[in-house]
């Protein structure tokens, strides 16, 4: 059962004061969490850290997993043991999906699903501890709205929405089911919210969103003039395309990227599987072929290309066979780094009832193999680029009196803290590979 409840616009409750913000799952998710957590500065509110104690903490949350579940469950304990007195707030995908399960079982105050998040401060003055949980929950059919985000986490690299929702219908996902139908902004919309960021003095932004390939449904526009567009925005120097379909990847933005001064050698490219027998029971629109072309188009065009490549293991009717057929499509695909998945059922998707099911013991086999590989991968892309030269985007961390930054083709590096290279972009030469696994560099 969900419920509708009619917004009445009051003044925030006084007992508010104090905002902390926790965010799950993906990169979207920041970029809406940092848009979120804005407007409560805007509206007066002291946000502070997490770790903190608030008046009212906001938990934006994932569901691909059931881990990504368990962990909001973990963080709303964490509060009441921390602050007792506190309002909780769980909102996001896990919010959309069981509204009522989080409410009845964790003790929260207030449950905003995909419809609500972004109206949070208009809920804070209903807020009362000795009232029942306040759940605004929609169907999620009926979602049309797109809210831009983006993030402004250290001033130096922006995750800049263009895209929410899917409708892809993959056996095992829900995020459909959580966030709706495709839906965007227009490409002229987005510039101006490129040129705001721009204005800030973040000099790289990364395209985000659920499936970005399959921009302009709602505009009659394409990814593809999105991209050429956003090129133009002056004080933006760099653009990162994050994960996109490879069915959605063409030919012409691959070899457009190979020519832009702007569009970073950086791909991330969900495979999921090796095997076409998996894919068509994944119900994913491609076969390991299209894949390959994709992957060898990009490193005969840009060889220092980065490409990270999504993988899931144990998905049911996954056998011995069919394991090792995906596991040696994955060792000699010419890719730098593989994220690797385990299977996770979720509730009312196709794949929950697909019988087969592979032991979680099996499970955590292939993973533990497959993420060898996956280091593997990653230590020979970094190898190859001992003593050649980039230029690194510095970031704003201090971590034992290191400072870090990415390469154009996403090499992580590290080098002796100083706050004056924050936000600069240098020239360096990578050197060697450190303990940590970044890159030691010297300067240009």
């Amino acid at each position: 059962m969900q419920f509708y409840v009619l917004l009445q616009m009051s003044i925030p409750n006084n007992n508010i004061n104090r905002v902390a913000f926790h965010t799950l799952g993906c990169k979207l998710n920041f970029s809406e969490t940092s848009t979120i957590s804005r407007r409560f500065k805007d509206e007066g509110f002291e946000v502070v850290n997490f770790n903190s104690n608030a008046d009212f903490y906001v938990i934006n949350t994932c569901s691909v997993t059931d881990q990504a579940d368990k962990k909001c469950r973990q963080i709303v304990h964490k509060i009441k043991n921390q602050s007792p007195n506190a309002f909780i707030a769980v909102v996001g995908c896990y919010a959309q999906l069981n509204p009522e399960e989080i409410a009845s079982n964790l003790g929260v105050d207030l449950v905003l699903g995909t419809q609500e998040k972004f109206n949070i401060i208009e809920h804070l003055n209903e807020l009362d501890k000795n009232r029942q949980p306040l759940i605004y929950s929609c169907e999620i059919e009926k979602v049309e709205t797109f809210d831009s985000s983006h993030s402004e986490a250290d001033r130096t690299r922006s995750f800049l929405k263009v895209q929410d929702g899917c409708d892809y219908s993959c056996s095992y996902c829900t995020i459909p089911m959580a966030r709706g139908k495709s839906r965007n902004k227009s490409i002229q919309e987005l510039i101006e919210e490129a040129q705001k960021i721009a204005a800030t003095g973040i000099k790289e932004i990364i395209l985000s969103g659920v499936n970005i390939g399959d921009f302009g449904k709602s505009t009659g526009e394409s990814f593809f003039e999105l991209v050429k567009n956003l090129e133009k925005v002056e004080g933006i120097e760099r653009i990162r395309i994050s994960s996109i379909e490879p069915n959605l990847l063409t030919d012409e933005i691959i070899e457009h990227v190979s020519k832009s001064e702007k569009i970073l050698h950086h791909f991330h490219i969900p495979l999921q599987s090796g095997c076409n027998t998996i894919l068509a029971k994944m119900q994913r629109r491609y076969n390991r072929e299209l894949f390959e072309s994709r992957i060898l188009t990009i490193k005969k065009l840009m060889p220092n290309a980065f490409i990270g490549v999504d993988v899931i293991v144990g998905f049911p009717g996954e056998t011995d066979d069919l394991f090792k057929e995906t596991y040696s499509f994955l060792e000699h695909l010419p890719v730098s780094f593989y994220h690797v998945f385990s299977y996770s059922e979720r509730r009312n998707t196709k794949s929950a009832l697909m019988d087969n099911k592979v032991l979680k013991s099996v499970i955590t086999v292939r993973s533990k193999v497959v993420h060898e590989l996956a280091n593997k991968k990653h230590e020979d892309f970094y190898n190859l680029h001992i003593n050649t030269y980039a230029k690194v985007l510095f970031e704003s961390s201090n971590k034992d009196g290191n400072i870090f930054g990415f390469t154009e083709n996403y090499i992580k590096v590290e080098t002796k803290y100083d706050k004056s290279l924050i936000g600069q972009i240098k020239k360096v030469k990578l050197i060697s590979i450190a303990p940590s696994g970044n890159m030691e560099i010297i300067f240009m």
